[in-house]
């Protein structure tokens, strides 16, 4: 397996992670919950290393393709997904050989929320992050949820997203159809 759905949602069970797994068996990938790991926020005098990111990056970069998903909260990614980007600051701090490994993946992003559109800044956080480490942004894809993520309501979006996505394929190009087919 070479694709990894990085998971940060508060809830196990809701839409983000009903998009992740509806995904994650159409491209074969690994599910893995911020959720069941203990990370510490950020610390300059970084006395956060007794926690889990630092075996959970090991894990991650065994990886070739790794897929951020979060709900979209206040333009923003939840604060689970936000904490394990904050922390990234490690990888070039004290960790810089792991944060150089980084240089040779691809990255995408998946999220659900209830407005009709991304506001830009949201993927900016993604994007600049990726652009920092040298990994190459892939795209997103954006599935409305106004209650529960209902996998036939995005069948086609997530199909389009993983034939984009297998293919290695640029899929900020089909971004705006992906938003649209959602609705």
């Amino acid at each position: 397996m070479s694709n990894v759905i990085i998971l940060g949602s508060s809830r196990d069970n809701g839409n983000t992670a009903g998009l992740a797994n509806h995904l994650a068996t159409t491209i074969n990938a690994e599910i893995v919950n911020l959720n069941n790991y203990r990370i510490l926020p950020y610390d300059y005098a970084h006395k956060n290393q007794e926690d889990d990111f630092s075996g959970l990056i090991d894990h991650l970069i065994t990886y070739k393709r790794l897929i951020f998903a979060s709900p979209i909260y206040w333009y923003s990614p939840s604060a689970t997904m936000k904490l394990f980007i904050d922390r990234l600051c490690d990888l070039t701090e004290i960790d810089k050989t792991r944060g150089r490994n980084l240089r040779l993946k691809s990255a995408a992003v998946i999220s659900t929320g209830a407005a009709v559109e991304v506001d830009s800044c949201f993927e900016q956080i993604f994007r600049k992050t990726f652009d920092y480490f040298s990994i190459k942004y892939d795209g997103m894809l954006y599935c409305q949820c106004e209650d529960d993520y209902v996998k036939t309501h995005h069948n086609k979006a997530v199909d389009l997203f993983a034939t984009q996505f297998r293919s290695g394929n640029d899929m900020r190009d089909v971004e705006s159809r992906m938003m649209l087919e959602n609705n």
